[in-house]
């Protein structure tokens, strides 16, 4: 009889749940956000010399 109370009140706990779904969300939104404050000056510097390279070859008015 306890073994039939048991099969019937054993909870199934494979996969992931909510929370962990949250918690690899978050994560990856961290990550993202230190790369982009890590990198951030590098490829603004990158794109503005891109702008004035262009700016100096074309008749393009500013680069925004």
């Amino acid at each position: 009889m306890i073994e039939l109370i048991r099969t019937w009140t054993r909870r199934d706990e494979t996969g992931a749940s909510a929370v962990e779904y949250g918690l690899l969300v978050a994560g990856i939104a961290a990550l993202v956000v230190l790369v982009v404050f890590a990198f951030g000056g590098v490829i603004k510097g990158v794109f503005s010399k891109t702008c004035s390279t262009v700016r100096a070859s074309s008749s393009v008015g500013s680069c925004s």
